[in-house]
């Protein structure tokens, strides 16, 4: 049998040589330092937070999506950004139960990798935000033993919390939204606050993201335009009233911003194909972040610009198509 001389195939015609995996995989990677410097805050109900949303990914993936789609590591990315995305003293079934909403209504209902019009990571934790509020807001403060539980990660479902002397303390958001307290910035780039599990290090987040950009495993373009639409928006209202609202730096290092701009708001499928497109995804996504969270009714509000501009991306897409090599604008013939 003679080889053919010419070979005719669908495109794309040349392929990159990074494969689904290959990202997935680096993504998963990159978030090892993230969750070490979570664990070194919480202690070890990170792990059992992060293990229970990711165990819920799994399954749910393994259960009804298609075979082998596990190894391609996009539901374990789901598990763990959803598990960072959560306070520390979380119950596991709940985190099971958010890990499997995000894979089951915010991936395979829309038909599997690469369908998805929102974040999945971010629908399960909008799900679990408005199931469970109470749980979803409470954070713990560090006991004094490194090895204590931060909750009731090991309450049954449905059941009254066993540990009722928990500590609990408002996020630095929350304390400049409802009391006007201030947080110090090194404290905020360090993560040495309380919050959800993704709150722990800016600079570590920036490193890693950093890295992912390098390797071209997202778009530098979204993270850069949230951070820049945050702080001069920011910076525009500390002037305007310095007591009332934190300068720039303050709102860039605090809440989940960091963890959502660079791994959540640059997920390739939910975010604009073009560049000028990533521009305006960014800018809307900053000022809805700042917007939500000194005039919402929320002290944090990452997750809910990210999904309400993941629903815009569509219409970004078409208004930025690049025009066709060769293409002639259409003009309007005179009536």
């Amino acid at each position: 049998m003679t080889t053919p001389r010419l070979l005719i195939a669908a495109s794309p015609h040349i392929s990159g040589r990074d494969s689904t995996p290959t990202i997935m995989w680096s993504v998963v990677g990159s978030l090892v330092p993230i969750i070490a410097i979570a664990t070194y805050y919480f202690g070890p109900s990170v792990l059992l937070v992060l293990v229970g949303a990711t165990a819920g990914a799994l399954v749910t993936e393994r259960i009804f999506g298609r075979r082998g789609a596990i190894g391609d590591g996009s539901a374990t990315i789901t598990g763990l950004l959803l598990g960072l995305s959560l306070p520390a003293g979380l119950p596991l079934w709940m985190a099971f139960v958010g890990g499997s909403f995000a894979i089951a209504f915010g991936k395979l209902i829309f038909g599997g990798l690469g369908q998805n019009i929102f974040n999945p990571a971010l629908l399960g934790r909008a799900f679990l935000q408005a199931a469970f509020p109470v749980a979803l807001t409470t954070w713990p403060i560090a006991p004094q033993s490194w090895w204590q539980f931060r909750g009731d990660n090991l309450a049954l479902p449905f059941a009254s919390p066993r540990v009722v002397d928990a500590l609990t303390g408002a996020t630095p958001l929350g304390l400049m939204k409802f009391e006007q307290t201030p947080t110090g910035l090194w404290d905020l780039m360090i993560g040495a606050t309380g919050g959800s599990l993704g709150e722990t290090s800016g600079i570590v987040i920036l490193l890693a993201g950093a890295y992912l950009a390098l390797r071209k495993h997202l778009n530098w373009r979204i993270p850069a335009s949230i951070f820049l639409t945050v702080a001069l928006f920011a910076a525009l209202l500390h002037t305007i009233d310095g007591a009332r609202y934190a300068g720039a730096m303050a709102m860039l290092f605090s809440g989940g911003l960091m963890l959502g701009a660079v791994y959540m708001a640059t997920d390739m499928v939910t975010s604009p194909v073009t560049n000028a497109g990533c521009w305006i995804f960014g800018v809307g996504i900053g000022l809805l972040v700042v917007v939500i969270r000194y005039w919402g009714g929320l002290a944090e509000g990452v997750m809910y610009a990210i999904l309400l501009m993941n629903a815009m991306v569509p219409f970004i897409n078409r208004a930025t198509q690049p025009r066709p090599f060769g293409a002639r604008t259409k003009r309007l013939e005179p009536s």
